[in-house]
């Protein structure tokens, strides 16, 4: 088989795998993940083998005319793949230029491939998601690692979409492009309850990890629902403390917690592993002044949160007073900046009144997209327990709220 007849094999399993992606549209929700897993990997394999067995191919045959009918054929068919991916996926630059964009992502955002190309894809966010995203697409670019982080379209500023970003290297271009991936309605509510079938579907067999991981975080999300409900209304710091309690050890291996709230950012408690080895930097995380991590001032600015797993960028949560990064002294695996805000009047996102950050450390397993769900579930009832206003006291003490 001669190497054209190779690639040409190859290019068609992977027509055929796209088409089985497609027709994961069909799936129940809780198997979206598992679809968004494959697509980005196709998208991968195109960048980082197709293509360059193509260039290979082409340098191969210099006396071809360029570009003939084949080559012509191939770049066609790798834009008709890029079009009907089944996910919303757009092809940007480091400040969120638009190239191209896919039939699926003009229908999630509403707006004409042909207008939004040559635009920021930031300007279709609401406002205070696009400071965020593009500071994570600049660092993406930068090749500081994939990203994920939670956004509000402008046309949709109810509804949260999930968008992961990874870096590509075009061919013959001297810098990296962004994969964006949107994708919308990921939430606890997306699990289907225990024993629900989809009709027409045979019944899968239960995955017993899968199984136990759910139950844990129903567990989770139990017990600091019962730790909310169980703080005085006015105690903000009660809250928060309560809130990384729960949180500290059965969830994370470090909880930081800072205090925003309309006033400048201010370390509120830090939970860390503990052992003579971790309390010198549980002290100094407790000293650092919350501006000098960016993950926090982005969380607080823009209101949105961050999953990172192997995080690139290791000045991500600032240095120690030696100067060494906090990530590297932890052995950060995988973190998660959430902050703690809720919906005010009229759905608006209401005021940033704290930051979380977690921890996984060593060989913890990385936090996963549903617990990340999970956790941003739980910060906005965390936000609003620490809105609620303390109620007027009785005459015997006691407060009536």
């Amino acid at each position: 088989m001669t190497q054209t007849d190779d690639f040409g094999a190859e290019l068609a399993d992977f027509v055929r795998r796209v088409g089985e992606l497609r027709t994961g549209r069909a799936l129940p929700p809780d198997e979206h993940l598992a679809l968004l897993d494959a697509a980005l990997f196709e998208l991968r394999h195109v960048a980082d083998t197709l293509w360059p067995r193509y260039e290979q191919l082409k340098a191969a045959a210099p006396n071809t005319p360029s570009p003939d009918r084949q080559e012509r054929q191939e770049r066609q068919l790798l834009r008709t793949l890029f079009q009907r991916l089944p996910l919303p996926v757009a092809l940007v630059d480091r400040d969120t230029v638009v190239r191209r964009m896919n039939s699926a992502a003009t229908g999630l955002t509403g707006v004409r491939a042909g207008y939004a190309t040559g635009r920021p894809l930031a300007a279709l966010l609401s406002p205070g998601d696009r400071a965020a995203f593009r500071s994570q697409a600049a660092a993406v670019a930068r090749g500081e690692g994939d990203r994920s982080l939670t956004v509000h379209l402008r046309q949709r500023p109810h509804e949260r979409v999930l968008a992961t970003l990874s870096a590509l290297r075009p061919p013959d271009e001297p810098h990296p492009a962004v994969l964006a991936v949107l994708q919308p309605g990921l939430s606890l509510g997306a699990y289907p309850a225990p024993g629900v079938v989809a009709a027409g579907r045979r019944p899968a067999l239960p995955d017993l990890s899968e199984t136990t991981r759910h139950a844990e975080l129903l567990d989770l999300v139990d017990a600091m629902t019962t730790e909310l409900l169980s703080v005085a209304p006015g105690d903000r710091e009660a809250v928060l403390a309560g809130a990384a309690r729960i949180l500290h050890g059965r969830f994370a291996d470090w909880v930081v917690a800072d205090v925003v709230a309309g006033k400048p950012l201010e370390r509120a408690l830090v939970l860390g592993p503990g052992g003579p080895g971790a309390e010198a930097l549980t002290r100094a995380v407790a000293g650092q002044d919350p501006a000098s991590c960016p993950l926090v001032t982005e969380a607080a600015r823009g209101g949105c949160a961050s999953l990172q797993v192997r995080p690139q960028d290791t000045d991500g949560f600032g240095r120690d007073a030696a100067g060494d990064p906090v990530l590297v002294r932890a052995d950060v695996t995988s973190l998660l900046c959430v902050p703690l805000t809720a919906p005010a009047g009229g759905g608006a996102a209401g005021p940033v009144q704290g930051v979380l950050t977690l921890f996984r450390t060593g060989a913890r397993r990385a936090f996963s997209m549903a617990e990340g769900q999970v956790m941003d579930l739980m910060s906005r009832h965390a936000a609003l327990a620490m809105r609620r206003p303390a109620g007027p006291r009785r005459a015997d003490g006691c407060s009536s709220g």
